[in-house]
């Protein structure tokens, strides 16, 4: 989830042109995410760039240019963490039209909630919407898992390695705190609920090539 905010927080400040003229890079997102036949910056582009984004971070895409269409990515989570996607009903929550964005958090009391994503305000930015008009959050599994390492890892260790277990049990929906890199409580906590789910690895929160299996076919799934 780190790396789709970093993904998307490189782009913060491209806007589109107004009049006959097109920022190139937007056009370029949705080239590269293989929407064919759009060539402007008009064209309503909040799914569009989340679509980049994942696909630049490895992650399942919903490849459709629609907001609503992102329900049907990931699995739904009550309790998203930044990086997770956040889908809003524009007009009515019966009409088609949404807007599909990068979770940030909630203002205090939870009636607004902050986003970046990309044609908001006609530009890559960072906004609050009302949260009445939330209509799910969706947590995005890896299509493939980069940096899991096959070292064993334990409560102590920190690195680069642990950073990668921690973002893909955060993937897998396991909470495991801040992604730090720094293999502390709760990222045991979080090994060792995912080893009790297995129903068969020994709950010890160490993070072995056991482990790393089932975690590799949770998020296959």
């Amino acid at each position: 989830m780190e790396k789709l905010i970093q993904i998307a927080a490189h782009e913060l400040g491209q806007k589109e042109i107004t009049g006959e003229g097109d920022n190139p890079t937007i056009v370029n997102y949705a080239k590269e995410a293989g929407f064919k036949g759009i060539d402007d910056d008009e064209t309503p582009w909040c799914s569009i760039f989340v679509n980049w984004c994942a696909m630049k971070a490895g992650l399942n895409r919903s490849n459709k240019a629609d907001a609503r269409s992102w329900l049907k990515v990931g699995t739904a989570t009550e309790d998203p963490v930044p990086g997770d996607i956040v889908v809003f009903w524009r007009e009515s929550p019966e009409s088609w039209k949404g807007h599909v964005a990068f979770f940030l958090g909630f203002n205090r009391d939870k009636k607004q909630v902050f986003c970046l994503g990309g044609n908001q305000g006609n530009s890559v930015s960072i906004r609050a919407y009302p949260a009445y008009q939330v209509l799910g959050y969706r947590r995005l599994a890896a299509s493939t898992v980069q940096g899991l390492s096959d070292k064993l890892l334990k409560r102590g260790d920190t690195g680069n390695e642990v950073r990668a277990l921690q973002d893909a049990l955060t993937t897998a929906g396991f909470n495991c705190g801040k992604v730090d890199g720094d293999y502390g409580f709760k990222t045991e906590t979080a090994v060792k609920a995912l080893q009790a789910e297995s129903g068969h690895l020994q709950v010890d929160g160490t993070f072995g090539k056991k482990t790393q299996e089932y975690l590799l076919n949770k998020l296959s799934q």
